[in-house]
């Protein structure tokens, strides 16, 4: 067995809440309010001429907002707006960047952001590692699953007709902002959505996290709740794992519980699903599999479909589609001889790995999801 510590080298800042990912190429994570001008004030700290701000059609005002700021310490900003969701994800999309950053005459001293949703920072990020054989990003999540997961770590990537985030690479952040002004915009299923990471981090590691859950799910998807607390908490579990595994050689797979299953989910709804939802699914598949296999008890498998469901995550899928799940399990980027390959736990906190489940054991969780 093998498990994430919760503890990250954390510390205050004024207001703010600094969270040090260490590694290769160590930077902060800054988790505050009102966090524009700090935003700016890194950019201008890069060294950058020029930066560019990637995001989505929605976030269009307060990228503005972000520009303005920026160009008040005297530098150039251009306006990337891509589609909006997985649709950004795309190779097209990318060329598109590359020709944009091009004629813009950005080099190897200037920098992108990527300012908006999990997919929005997936893409950014992309586009820094591959311009010029990678340049400076900033990421800015504005979306709860960007924050907690999409934007820490490192990992880019953009997506194919055969998976998710097929294409991609490491390339970690200059730094990353957390404005939890933000949260106030969301729609409700977008709190929800992006809950499903928080709870993930909660199982394989932290488990205050599960206990807040237990305590007033309602209160965790407040942003004058629990919920502040919640992406620290689930940001400093990311941190430490990244921190010390950046190319996911052994201990960051723990931050894959539930995904294989959910990027299987993901491929055959073309992405129309969010990822929380997905994520969500797939942890209840895992569960299942761990519990067929007696590794976890009914109570922490009922604990899993308690907790997903007071907040309103699904957990459960519609059956008859299991030879199309299998065959997209079977590519994910994470198996081993041409396998799929789980992270499972056997308590909070204890995370192990399932490499051998058998097409009868994965048929058996996927029934169990589906009754």
């Amino acid at each position: 067995m093998f498990s994430p510590s919760p503890e990250g080298r954390q510390h205050s800042v004024g207001s703010s809440e600094v969270i040090e990912v260490n590694g290769p190429n160590p930077y902060q994570v800054t988790i505050g309010r009102g966090l524009t001008d700090d935003i700016a004030d890194r950019a201008k700290h890069t060294g950058a001429q020029t930066v560019g701000i990637v995001h989505q059609p929605t976030m269009a005002a307060p990228a503005r907002q972000v520009a303005r700021s920026i160009e008040n310490l005297g530098l150039g900003v251009h306006l990337f707006s891509v589609p909006d969701a997985e649709a950004a994800k795309t190779l097209e999309v990318a060329d598109q960047l590359w020709d944009e950053l091009a004629q813009h005459n950005f080099s190897r001293r200037d920098v992108i952001i990527g300012f908006g949703g999990g997919a929005v920072t997936d893409l950014a990020g992309f586009i820094a590692a591959t311009w010029m054989r990678g340049i400076k990003v900033i990421q800015v999540p504005t979306t709860l699953l960007a924050m907690v997961d999409a934007a820490v770590g490192g990992k880019t990537g953009i997506n194919t007709g055969h998976g998710k985030n097929l294409v991609g690479a490491f390339h970690e952040p200059d730094s990353v902002f957390v404005d939890l002004d933000r949260l106030a915009t969301l729609p409700e299923e977008e709190i929800i959505a992006g809950s499903a990471e928080i709870i993930k981090t909660g199982f394989i590691s932290d488990g205050v996290i599960i206990d807040r859950y237990e305590d007033d799910p309602l209160a965790c998807l407040d942003h004058d709740g629990y919920l502040p607390e919640l992406i620290t908490r689930s940001i400093a579990v990311k941190a430490n794992v990244v921190g010390m595994d950046l190319r996911e050689s052994g201990l960051r797979e723990t931050l894959n519980y539930g995904h294989t299953f959910a990027h299987a989910v993901e491929l055959r709804e073309n992405f129309a699903w969010r990822h929380g939802n997905a994520v969500a699914v797939g942890m209840m598949y895992i569960a299942h599999l761990a519990h067929n296999r007696k590794l976890i008890d009914d109570a922490l498998l009922q604990q899993h479909r308690r907790i997903l469901e007071s907040v309103g995550l699904p957990v459960a899928y519609e059956p008859g589609h299991f030879d199309e799940l299998l065959a997209a399990m079977n590519r994910d980027k994470k198996n081993r001889e041409g396998r799929p390959r789980f992270v499972g736990i056997t308590g909070i906190g204890d995370c192990m790995r399932i490499p051998d489940a058998s097409d009868e054991e994965l048929r058996a969780a996927y029934e169990a999801i589906c009754a």
